[in-house]
């Protein structure tokens, strides 16, 4: 499993990386090796608003359809739309394939560091 150490981690298991005022949002590898193979991947459209806290896409993989949910307030920038087409990618680098990018970042959800998210993994796992 996958903790990149320069990702803050939300516990509802999305990643963040900050990029000056950007913010690149995807979901951890512990999520998509616990959702299984994914098969769609439902993003927002570029201008949208995402709220920290609230989902704004949804991944559907061979065991139940799961909402992702922003850790930050802001625009959404820029969506990755390979995703769209083979969202199978996000199992194969979970870090590799973001979901959106966000600007005009405004609130953020409580992030954790990735010691701090991997513990809490492991606690999940028990």
């Amino acid at each position: 499993m996958e903790f990149k150490k320069e990702a803050l981690y939300a516990k509802t298991h999305e990643w963040v990386i900050f990029d000056g005022d950007t913010a690149i949002i995807g979901i951890s590898d512990f999520a998509q090796s616990e959702l299984g193979d994914l098969v769609f991947v439902n993003l927002p459209e570029e201008g949208d608003d995402v709220v920290a806290g609230e989902a704004f896409a949804d991944v559907e993989s061979v065991k139940a359809v799961s909402d992702i949910y922003s850790p930050v307030t802001g625009v959404v920038a820029e969506i990755n739309e390979g995703l769209l087409d083979a969202p199978e990618m996000i199992n194969d680098d979970a870090f590799g394939a973001w979901f959106i990018k966000v600007s005009d970042v405004t609130d953020k959800s409580e992030l954790i560091s990735a010691e701090e998210y991997e513990a809490f993994c492991e606690s999940e796992e028990e």
